[in-house]
């Protein structure tokens, strides 16, 4: 065993470690190795963690930790990089339910500790964890401060939990990516009170209620019926929330779960877990921010899932879409001095990233510039695009943020937009009825030439029409995108 100020000093560390791995992750470059930051963090944590004073059982926790191991690297080596976004809001909800399963036993313990006091019987006669100890020391005002960390923890990590199984859900396409939100008795309904914002109102209001009483001295019922009711909110929240804020809302579920466990950690005395989850709470919120910044989105409307329903009546769409093959492709590539390559989920389902990447190399050796545009929102989450590209080699200096590269579209001679929809979608800017109306997108269209590398003529992932498809500089290249690049490639000159 440790002492406690070798688990003090391993925590410093492992905390440090956690902070050069967030900062690390900002940049393509610097994350492979910011990635092992991390995971020597948490090794260093999770070893001073067991092997702190007063820990027992040890041979029970060292099967779970074997048996979560051999789990983890089961799943993740099954899970393609294109459900890497369903892989990260699963492990989200484990975060989730394991804050209120924690927060409920520290209510049983502490329970159990004011039970063995009013017998009297002595604390060094009680066979206590390290945590029961700490409970036997802490006086009124402690107790009452512990429970408001319980009930914290446990609203929070069962928001967490049921809200990541939805996200996880629409991310597989298991769930329908549109929002949905109850009303009771219908839509209908004159009657305010019973739309979806006052349901999840009046569950809230429910759960301070209920948190009221267990202060007053309620049973552990109360927290039951908390974790019941936020559970039911973190579903109804999620639910609401339209396809085109998905990206969002994995990036805030990331936030709620820092935040719970942060608040394990207040309840638990373990200063690591504070601190951790109060970096993984606070980046996840201003990754958010950011990206609903990105998007032209106000942040609580978001999270309250305000966006993502139409409206009013969508604009009618003048034209049709003409289909081209890769000849066709092939020869305007030819004849092409610049060119932006518009990557999104389409290429990840495809998995074409490395077809992407020999393109590039081809059309590069052939002295044309070559360029990605990256939307903050492509994808399923936030850096989805950039991960897949740096996974097929792209060089890091020919991708660039949308910010960066907009302005250039009006001078290229071709974009290549390969499985994107809504973020090249011109309806944010012409259609003020869009779900995704003022949502800044990428220009596409005002190049010379636009080929969208398309399976079929379905909408995106939130449902919207593209009016891009049937401009007149828009040709559409139908088929799998990695078939399509394959076979587009021996006909590059």
């Amino acid at each position: 065993m440790l002492s406690n100020g070798l688990v003090s000093a391993a925590y410093i560390a492992a905390s440090v470690l956690f902070i050069l791995s967030l900062g690390g992750l900002s940049n393509q470059e610097s994350a492979k190795r910011a990635v092992w930051y991390g995971i020597a963090g948490m090794a260093v944590a999770v070893l001073a963690t067991v092997l702190a004073p007063g820990v027992q059982n040890l041979w029970l926790i060292v099967v779970a930790i074997a048996a979560g191991a051999f789990a983890g690297q089961y799943v993740a080596g099954r899970v393609q990089m294109t459900e890497m976004p369903q892989l990260v809001a699963a492990l989200h909800s484990f975060v989730g339910l394991a804050a209120v399963f924690i927060g409920l036993n520290a209510d049983i313990m502490l329970s159990a500790v004011n039970e063995m006091k009013a017998q009297g019987v002595n604390m060094f006669a009680a066979d206590l964890t390290a945590f029961g100890e700490t409970l036997w020391h802490k006086d009124p005002t402690e107790v009452a401060i512990l429970k408001v960390e319980v009930f914290l923890g446990i609203f929070i990590g069962a928001v967490t939990f049921t809200g990541s199984i939805v996200a996880f859900g629409k991310l597989a396409g298991k769930i329908d990516g549109k929002p949905k939100k109850l009303m009771l008795p219908s839509d209908e309904s004159p009657v305010p009170f019973i739309s979806g914002h006052w349901l999840n109102a009046i569950s809230l209001a429910l759960c301070l209620i209920l948190g009221l009483l267990y202060f007053n001295g309620a049973g552990i019922w109360t927290m039951v019926l908390v974790a019941l009711i936020a559970g039911f909110i973190g579903w109804h929240l999620i639910m609401g929330i339209g396809g085109a804020d998905m990206p969002v809302v994995v990036s805030m579920l990331n936030s709620y779960s820092g935040w719970a466990a942060a608040a394990i950690g207040f309840t638990l005395g373990n200063d690591l877990l504070i601190v951790t989850g109060a970096l993984v709470g606070s980046s996840g919120a201003i990754l958010s921010y950011i990206m609903c910044k990105a998007m032209n989105r106000h942040f609580v409307s978001v999270i309250l899932g305000g966006f993502g329903g139409t409206q009013g009546p969508a604009q009618d769409i003048e034209g049709e879409q003409i289909a081209i093959d890769a000849d066709g492709v092939a020869a305007a590539l030819n004849e092409a001095d610049s060119v932006i390559i518009v990557p999104g989920y389409g290429m990840a389902v495809a998995q074409a990233q490395q077809s992407v990447s020999e393109l590039t190399r081809k059309l590069r050796a052939q002295g044309k510039e070559v360029r990605f545009a990256i939307h903050p929102v492509a994808g399923r989450l936030p850096g989805h695009m950039n991960v897949l590209l740096a996974e097929a080699k792209v060089p890091y200096d020919i991708v660039l943020e949308m910010d960066e590269i907009n302005d250039d579209f009006p001078k290229t001679d071709v974009v290549i937009v390969i499985g994107s929809n809504d973020i090249v979608n011109p309806a944010a800017q012409d259609d003020p009825n869009s779900p995704i109306a003022g949502m800044p997108v990428l220009e596409v269209w005002k190049a010379k030439q636009v080929f969208v590398s398309k399976r079929g003529q379905g909408t995106g992932y939130s449902g919207i029409e593209n009016p891009l498809f049937y401009k007149e500089n828009t040709r559409m290249f139908y088929g799998d995108a990695k078939a399509s690049l394959d076979n587009l490639m021996p006909k590059i000159d």
